[in-house]
C-alpha cells in the first residue's frame, strides 16, 4: 500500500498531552514540517517555555533546552550566538512571551537576534488555570476577570505582532490562525518563511499563531474554533506586519 502521509522526522512518536480541541498539536506539526523542509539535514535547537508547551522537549525530535518562565528568547539568543550555524527557535505561549517574558522578547527583536519565535496566542493562561493574559479580549471571562476583561480595570489586550513590527531589528513578523484548513495551510507557509529569514541571517523573526483553549474558555472544540474565527481575528487581524527583503 502506498503511504501518502507520514509523521515528520522532527516529531517523536509520542502522544501529545494537550486537551481535546487545543491547537498546540497542529502548531507543533507545522513547525516541525517547516523546519524539516527548510533545513534538510542541518542542525536544529529548540527552546521550550513554561506553560502548556512545557513538555515540547518530548515532542520535537531535536535538541531542546528548557528555559525559565519567559526567558526563552534570552536562552535562544545565547544558543544562537554560541552555535550560529544552527537553526534556533523558541516556542512560547502568550503568558510566557507577552507577560513575564515581554522584556526578553522586545529586546531580542530590537537587537535583531537571528532566531525564530513561534508565539501561541490563545488569549489566556492555560497551564496555570485560566487566568487573564495580556492577550485576553475585552469582555472575555477568565478566573481573574470573572465578569469579563475591562479596559478600565485591567487594561487593553496587547497586539504583540504590531508592536514588534515597529522595531528595526525585526525582519519578519506575521500573525496566522489555525481555525480552518485554509488557515492551517497558510500558517505552515508563513512559519516556513520565518525560518528562511533565519537561514539567510536577516535577523529576528516571529510568527504569532491564534490558537484555541476549549478547556479554559469553557467551550466545545467546535465553538472554540468559531471563537477564534469570529472574535479573536477582529482584535488580532491576520497578515504580515514586517517583511524585510530576503
Amino acid at each position: 500500500m502506498q503511504k501518502v502521509f507520514k509523521r515528520t522526522s522532527l516529531l517523536t512518536d509520542t502522544p501529545f498531552h494537550y486537551c481535546p480541541g487545543c491547537t498546540h498539536g497542529i502548531s507543533h506539526r507545522l513547525t516541525a514540517e517547516a523546519i524539516e523542509e527548510v533545513m534538510g539535514a542541518r542542525g536544529v535547537i529548540g527552546v521550550a517555555p513554561v506553560g502548556c508547551a512545557v513538555f515540547a522537549y518530548n515532542y520535537f525530535n531535536c535538541d531542546i533546552q528548557q528555559a525559565a518562565h519567559g526567558r526563552a528568547p534570552a536562552v535562544a539568543t545565547g544558543i544562537k550566538r554560541v552555535c550560529p550555524d544552527k537553526i534556533v527557535f523558541a516556542y512560547q505561549g502568550d503568558g510566557d512571551l507577552a507577560s513575564i517574558g515581554m522584556a526578553e522578547t522586545v529586546h531580542a527583536a530590537a537587537r535583531g537576534e537571528n532566531i525564530t519565535v513561534i508565539f501561541i496566542n490563545n488569549a489566556i493562561y492555560g497551564m496555570t488555570g485560566g487566568q487573564m493574559a495580556p492577550t485576553t479580549l475585552i469582555g472575555q471571562k477568565s478566573t481573574t476577570s470573572q465578569t469579563g476583561r475591562s479596559a478600565v480595570l485591567q487594561g487593553n489586550p496587547i497586539r504583540v505582532s504590531e508592536m514588534l513590527a515597529t522595531l528595526d531589528g525585526a525582519a519578519f513578523v506575521a500573525r496566522v490562525s489555525l481555525h480552518d484548513l485554509r488557515n492551517v495551510m497558510n500558517a505552515k507557509k508563513t512559519i516556513k518563511k520565518a525560518f528562511e529569514y533565519q537561514l539567510k541571517n536577516k535577523g529576528f523573526s516571529l510568527v504569532e499563531v491564534l490558537s484555541t483553549c476549549p478547556t479554559n474558555w469553557g467551550m466545545t472544540p467546535e465553538a472554540s474554533m468559531n471563537y477564534v474565527k469570529n472574535e479573536m481575528t477582529k482584535v488580532y487581524p491576520l497578515g504580515i506586519f514586517k517583511e524585510a527583503e530576503l
